[in-house]
């Protein structure tokens, strides 16, 4: 059902491994609380994917009913946006503006539902995965297909590599915090990003549209 389905398992994922408010708040909530106040931290930040991934479909299926055209037209606008994040990440890089502060916390008590609403209020509310699930998804999305189910499928892959990588730092939070720190670790990730997405982006804007069926 997804175009591209292999381009689209190696962004995810690289981008899942770059260091972002997600990972802070999952790295900061571990550091309160211990291993498992990161482990649901982490998942009530995926659930808010499918929150992100739904009002992408909607956008998508309303433009379907448009034209194809309109389409197509979102998918270069959004294939341009993949490479403008790409050459930012590679600024701020240059620039040295790279990371973000992990600050220590004392250990209090486990509390699942202030964990989960933390996690989940964290990734919905935050603009740069509203706009980047937008911009993401109708790169690979099959228009002769529905476009919620795949939308749905792509948030769940994205759950699913997401929660590992970050019950992962939960589990390792004591090493990970200095890595996290250092700005030669930050900077690497940042580079690798940035030239992913500005490929990818360039791949998907020279790709043809898929012929439709009669």
């Amino acid at each position: 059902m997804i175009l591209n389905f292999e381009a689209f398992i190696v962004a995810i994922t690289i981008l899942t491994l770059t260091p972002g408010l997600d990972t802070a708040v999952v790295i900061r909530n571990t550091t309160r609380s211990g291993m498992r106040d990161g482990a649901v931290t982490s998942f009530g930040v995926c659930l808010g994917l499918f929150v992100h991934a739904t009002f992408s479909a909607i956008g998508i299926s309303a433009i379907l009913l448009q034209s194809a055209e309109l389409f197509q037209t979102v998918k270069l606008i959004g294939a341009a946006y993949l490479i403008w994040l790409g050459a930012s990440s590679l600024y701020g890089v240059f620039k040295g503006n790279a990371g973000f502060e992990v600050s220590d916390a004392k250990h209090e008590q486990l509390s699942v539902s202030r964990s989960l609403r933390e996690g989940f209020l964290s990734n919905v509310l935050n603009p740069k995965t509203a706009v980047f699930y937008l911009a993401f998804l109708p790169q690979f999305i099959d228009p002769q297909g529905s476009p919620f189910m795949q939308s749905m499928l792509m948030a769940g892959i994205h759950f699913m590599i997401a929660m590992i990588w970050q019950c992962g730092i939960a589990g390792a939070v004591g090493s990970a915090k200095q890595l996290f720190k250092s700005p030669k670790v930050i900077g690497w990730m940042e580079g690798v990003t940035g030239a992913v997405l500005i490929s990818l982006g360039i791949k998907l804007m020279l790709e043809e549209p898929p012929t439709p069926t009669v």
